[in-house]
């Protein structure tokens, strides 16, 4: 893994259901304004006739941006749309205590009154007057356009992720919206299969899926400033992702930004984000979990925000990467969906937002979902082996090359283990070689991957071969962050410079010397083993 001496210095209009919808339905643009709500006490909505739509606004003004566009032509409706926290309970028995223990997203908690994790719960009554295919209809009609702040996947879905907040209070950057990719030739030539995609939240604004959650809780903090609350930054204990996400929005948004990073622990693709961002960065001697147990005892002294995914509000964004999935495959439910998976909360995000889907009938339901980790950080794999039934036990993480992953006591155990079991899903792991195996073969078929989504397809791999995916199942692998964030590790590999590690697909170079009869020679060579044999 390579180190580097820096870190080793000290909305659109919306209607009740109509049981006539009208074949081409149209969705000006407006602003929804939903009623505050923090507690369960409040009236139950009712459904509303909502005002006739204005006329379609002007052209462009040339001094007007988008948000002073929106501002002028936005008109504002009261649809009683709300979310708050409530503690996550995985056991149904308990939902009478969560019921009497709730918060407004505009207070700053991160645990329940008991210790534990907390979840944001949306009025899904009051979506619920709407029907599927409504909503289907809203979230297809923003994608591809600049309207703000519907260009962005996360905000296309914002009366399903912070209905409350103003639209002037968001900072995004258009994330989300990824491509979903076809891996026909990776599919057919190593797996046998014809219908396996590739979901890149990695072609994204910092070059991984963290910018989808992080958009949710920066913009968040950006409104519980012009609130005067008691918010000076925002900070996160990081592998390198998290810290490239939070340091980019709060630039954008003027929000001083704090990281812990473990010292030599991160590539220095992921290292140079943030402090090109400004962020104020901590290099540290000890892992991820050290770093995390840190800013947690940190944030609860100071006032600096905590931006790490036990913040479940970051989940609120990740989860639309698997209503986009559906969109995507025009609202047709893929077989199985494979996460990589290290602090756990990213697989219990795509089983919220699947499951969100079925439940307001947008779909009928849901994929099985694999969590995949690194062999050297596999604490729920372990406990996944086990059945379930005993105890879970943290472990201390060995350096992987998914080092994103290199988690050994993940924040989010709880509720990647409800996602898994109401998912019928599975855990799989992958060894350092598998997964730099898995990577470089998905290379050699024209994409380029890090090397968390190597574990993910080393998963995929091991299921298709034991016959529990079948050669049909449409199935998609999450593809993490972008291979630029980790090509230290392809040269490496491609190099034949990893100990204990045979690089067996590794395509290093050709030294030849500068004249035309060398050239020809090693040419000739080349071509006459690409040949099609006979």
């Amino acid at each position: 893994m390579a180190s580097t001496s820096l870190l080793q210095s000290p909305n659109l209009f919306l209607k009740p259901q109509n049981p006539n919808p009208p074949t081409k339905p149209h969705f000006p643009t407006t602003t929804i304004k939903c009623s505050s709500s923090s507690s369960s006490s409040s009236p139950p909505p009712q459904p509303l006739v909502p005002k006739p739509p204005s006329p379609p606004p002007p052209s462009h003004h040339p001094h007007h941006n988008i948000r002073d566009e929106a501002r002028r032509h936005n008109t504002t409706h009261n649809h009683h749309f709300s979310a708050h926290y409530v503690p996550f309970n995985a056991d149904p028995s308990s939902a009478a205590a969560a019921d009497s223990e709730s918060y407004s997203l505009d207070e700053i908690v991160y645990r329940s009154n008991s210790g534990g994790l907390l979840d944001v719960q949306h009025d899904m009554a009051a979506l619920k007057n709407y029907d599927g295919k409504y909503w289907r209809d809203l979230f297809d009609s923003r994608v591809g356009k600049t309207t703000w702040p519907y260009g962005s996947g996360v905000w296309s879905k914002k009366e399903w992720v912070l209905p409350e907040i103003d639209s002037d209070d968001i900072v995004s950057a258009f994330e989300g919206n990824s491509n979903l990719f076809w891996a026909e030739r990776y599919g057919k030539q190593f797996l046998g299969m014809n219908d396996l995609w590739v979901k890149h939240c990695g072609i994204s604004h910092t070059g991984s899926f963290k910018d989808l959650g992080m958009t949710v809780l920066v913009s968040q903090v950006n409104r519980l400033r012009k609130m005067n609350r008691p918010v000076v930054g925002v900070g996160c204990a990081s592998t390198g992702d998290t810290s490239a996400a939070l340091s980019a929005y709060c630039a954008a948004a003027g929000i001083p930004s704090i990281v812990f990073l473990p010292a030599n622990r991160i590539s220095l693709a992921q290292l140079v984000q943030p402090i090109a961002n400004g962020a104020f960065v901590l290099s540290i001697d000890t892992d991820f979990d050290g770093c995390m147990q840190l800013i947690r005892e940190v944030t609860s002294e100071l006032p600096i925000y905590l931006a790490n995914s036990l913040n479940s509000l970051r989940l609120e964004g990740q989860k639309t990467a698997a209503i986009e999935i559906l969109q995507q495959f025009d609202w047709e439910v893929p077989d199985w969906v494979i996460v990589p998976g290290g602090n756990l909360g990213n697989i219990y995000a795509f089983y919220k937002g699947f499951h969100m889907c079925k439940e307001l009938g947008l779909v009928d339901r849901i994929p099985r979902l694999v969590c995949a980790q690194a062999a050297n950080a596999n604490p729920l794999y372990l406990h996944y082996k086990s059945g379930w039934d005993k105890e879970f036990k943290p472990v201390k993480a060995n350096t992987t090359f998914a080092s994103a992953i290199q988690i050994g006591d993940p924040v989010s155990i709880d509720r990647a283990v409800y996602a898994l079991k109401n998912s019928n899903g599975i855990v799989e792991e992958a060894t350092e070689e598998e997964l730099m195996d898995a990577m470089a073969q998905a290379d050699s078929t024209g994409m380029f991957i890090c090397p968390h989504t190597g574990v993910a397809l080393t998963a995929l791999i091991k299921l298709r071969n034991k016959g529990i995916i079948g050669v049909n199942d449409r199935t998609v692998v999450v593809s993490t962050a972008h291979g630029l964030k980790f090509t230290q590790s392809k040269i490496e590999y491609h190099s034949n410079d990893i100990k204990d590690l045979a690089c067996r697909f590794a395509n290093p170079p050709v030294q030849v010397r500068a004249d035309f009869g060398s050239v020809m020679d090693v040419l000739k060579t080349y071509l006459l083993s690409k040949a099609p044999k006979t």
